[in-house]
């Protein structure tokens, strides 16, 4: 049975890119790879930045799915769906490693600017977040001035530790499932609203 061709060119891209980066790929050694002819690849990618934005495009296609998953268990409580989105996005990360260096982790410096539809599509993630976020602000369950900063703020910290648990710069004495709690919940902490204080 003939193989997905563009499945194949497109996992074979995923692996090349975490293992050897971004400046070292090249059709020619996608083919090499995958035992095709570069010219097979180009029936399905213009280019390698084709090729890369496609993969950015499906991780963040993947993590959207996950995450719509989760949020619609707490469609009344903000703060359990922004807890739920919090872990599954750390998860997805962890369960995801290539996926997430593609998406979030290369920083090519010569690379064609990422299409304006496929930027607007990996928005929806954050989206999700803000949404939750607004929703808790809109309740006075959270101190929130603008929701798409407080969600970046979120998931600036999210990112941190998918990041140093990918590569295993977390002290290993620290167990990984309290050390995630912990990051949610402080990230969170910050929006809490503070008690009034008691003016006697």
């Amino acid at each position: 049975m003939e193989p997905d061709l563009r499945r194949l060119i497109l996992d074979t891209t995923r692996h090349l890119l975490v293992e050897d980066g971004y400046a070292s790929l090249s059709m020619r050694k996608i083919a090499r790879a995958i035992g095709y002819s570069a010219t097979s690849i180009y029936l399905h990618f213009e280019n390698k930045d084709a090729l890369f934005h496609a993969l950015i495009d499906e991780g963040m296609d993947r993590l959207h799915q996950a995450l719509k998953a989760v949020e619609k268990v707490h469609p009344d409580d903000p703060i359990a769906r922004l807890h739920a989105l919090c872990r599954r996005y750390v998860a997805f990360g962890l369960e995801n490693p290539e996926y997430y260096e593609v998406m979030f982790m290369l920083h090519p410096q010569h690379m064609e600017r990422y299409p304006a539809e496929k930027y607007r599509r990996a928005r929806r993630n954050l989206d999700l977040f803000a949404a939750a976020v607004a929703a808790g602000g809109a309740r006075g369950v959270l101190a929130v001035e603008d929701a798409r900063v407080a969600t970046s703020v979120v998931w600036s910290a999210l990112h941190g530790a998918v990041t140093l648990l990918l590569a295993r710069r977390v002290d290993v004495r620290i167990d990984e499932a309290a050390f995630i709690e912990a990051a949610i919940r402080h990230s969170l902490r910050g929006f809490v609203p503070l008690p009034e204080p008691v003016i006697s």
